[in-house]
Parts: C-alpha cells; sequence; structure tokens
C-alpha cells in the first residue's frame, strides 16, 4: 500500500497542512494523526506559540516530521527547522512531506541521531511504534541498522548562532543528546526554550537515568515546567521535586511512567501556577 497523506485540523489559524504517514504497521502516531488529524494538542499550540517568523526550531527525533512543518510554516523563509531522524521510513515519510508542503527551503533534514559524542551506532527498531526506535539495545529482541550520530554542538556552532526552541524525544537517548549539545545551549546569547520527554525507565535502559537528565536541564539555569495534559496548563515545578519524582518512578521496579516538561520562559501570554510537586498531579 502507498503511504498516505494526511490534511492536519489544527486547533489554531494555520497554514494548511500535510503530513505523510504510514499506511500500515505503525499503530501508535500514525494511526492516531490518520484519526484524528491531529497529535498531542497541548505540544502542537505551545510550539507554535513559541515560535515567531524568522525563528530557529530544532526537532531532535522528527519521526514522521509532525512538528518539523508545525514549526517550519510558523517560522516562515526568515527562520530555519533542523530536523534529525535517523530511521530512514521516517526520514523518506519527512522528505515527502517537506515536498508536499513546499517546506524544502527552510528545514534541513539530516538522517541521524544525536548523541554525546560524534561516531556511529544502531538504531533498534520497534514492530508496531515506528516512533519507538531506540538508539541502545535492551532485552527485548529488536531487528537494527546502522545510523549515524552526531554531537549536538559541533553540528551547530558553525551553522548558527543559537536555537530558540529545542524538542527532544528520542525514547530514552535524551540525556545523551543534551549532553552533546549543552555547551552551545549555554553559551548562546538568548536563553532557549526546552520540550522534552522525561521517561526515568527508558533513560536508565539507555545507561543514564531522569534525575541525571534533570540536573543537566538545571545548568542551564532556566525554570522548569510540567505539561498537565488533564488541565491543559503549565504547572511551575523544579529541579529537585522533579529529579525526586524520578527516584520515586525508579524505585518501582517496571514502572514506565513518563511526563513532558518544557523549560525555559513560557510564551507570551501563556499564565501557569505556583511550584507543584509532580506527583499532585
Amino acid at each position: 500500500m502507498p503511504d498516505s497523506f494526511i490534511t492536519l485540523n489544527l486547533p489554531f489559524p494555520a497554514p494548511d497542512l500535510s503530513l505523510a504517514v504510514h499506511a500500515a504497521g505503525d499503530q501508535v502516531v500514525s494511526a492516531a494523526i490518520a484519526r484524528d488529524r491531529l497529535w498531542e494538542p497541548f505540544e502542537t499550540r505551545l510550539v507554535w506559540d513559541c515560535l515567531e517568523p524568522g525563528a530557529v526550531f530544532a526537532d531532535v527525533g522528527a519521526n514522521l516530521g509532525y512538528f518539523t512543518i508545525l514549526a517550519a510554516s510558523r517560522a516562515g523563509e526568515g527562520g530555519h527547522v533542523f530536523a534529525f531522524e535517523p530511521d530512514p521510513a521516517n526520514c523518506a515519510l519527512l522528505r515527502k512531506t517537506l515536498d508536499r508542503n513546499g517546506l524544502n527551503d527552510c528545514v534541513t533534514v539530516e538522517e541521524a541521531a544525536l548523541g554525546a559524542e560524534n561516531g556511529n551506532a544502531h538504531l533498534y527498531l520497534s514492530d508496531t511504534n515506528f516512533g519507538d526506535h531506540q538508539v541502545f539495545a535492551t532485552h527485548e529482541r529488536r531487528d537494527s541498522r546502522p545510523i549515524r550520530v552526531l554531537r549536538g554542538a559541533d553540528y551547530f556552532q558553525p551553522r548558527i548562532p543559537a536555537i530558540d526552541l529545542l524538542k527532544i524525544d528520542t525514547q530514552g537517548s535524551e540525556f545523551l543528546v543534551l549532553s552533546g549539545l549543552a555547551a552551545f545551549l549555554s553559551e548562546q546569547q538568548r536563553p532557549p526554550r526546552l520540550l522534552i520527554e522525561l521517561t526515568p525507565f527508558s533513560l536508565r535502559e539507555a545507561g543514564a537515568s531522569g534525575r541525571a537528565l534533570v540536573e543537566l536541564l538545571a545548568t542551564l539555569q532556566l525554570p522548569f515546567w510540567i505539561i498537565d495534559h488533564i488541565d491543559g496548563r503549565l504547572v511551575r515545578s523544579d529541579e529537585k521535586a522533579l529529579a525526586q519524582w524520578c527516584d520515586n518512578v525508579d524505585a518501582c521496579e517496571g514502572d514506565q511512567g513518563f511526563m513532558n516538561i518544557f523549560v525555559g520562559a513560557p510564551p507570551e501570554g501563556w499564565g501557569g501556577t505556583d511550584v507543584l510537586h509532580p506527583l499532585a498531579l
């Protein structure tokens, strides 16, 4: 079956955008977008509102390119998007999407993962969730393929002065990605914003931990926010509370609880609440 294009139904005024999805096999992201014509509504609005014309967005773990085309449409010709996706099949769909939407000129696609060092690795493939490929081996039996790994600071320093918004969703390798980017982010003139998945179980399987990721993020000296999907809000948190939550998850064998967190100043017009321990959500 040929791959399908889905016209997105965004919850705010935006140009028409079409996304190429897997026609079969992917039971999560492609299936949800085909059904709902939307993915992660809260994060969709957050990314859109964080960006302005001329902004720079880095999509690490771009998958099909949903957030890539959203950001490219928002940033426009004066901005730029860097999309990193190591899986050839996902990357091929991403490129088809860019062609369909006329966004090639403002997006750079790298068929590679980001990590702590430049080099090579293997991508371990999920049979049912094509957004759950991992750059580390676990007890699961998965097919794998060789991939390139780029150190983010080395990649970006000769290309741009700053990243306005960085999204990292790499199924457990977030600590390695941020390790390779931290020097660049801490030196840029204007503070970045970050949208990151925090999954202690996967981070531990990758050889790091949720606490280690939170503590590394804290070196950027930016505010922490928890994305509360139930009430549709950003909830202010801090390094201590998030690190303790990660420790508590680690203490429960097999607990694969996760949350998306936002790091940095909320977009203009967005409110937030006072500090709230994540266990209260």
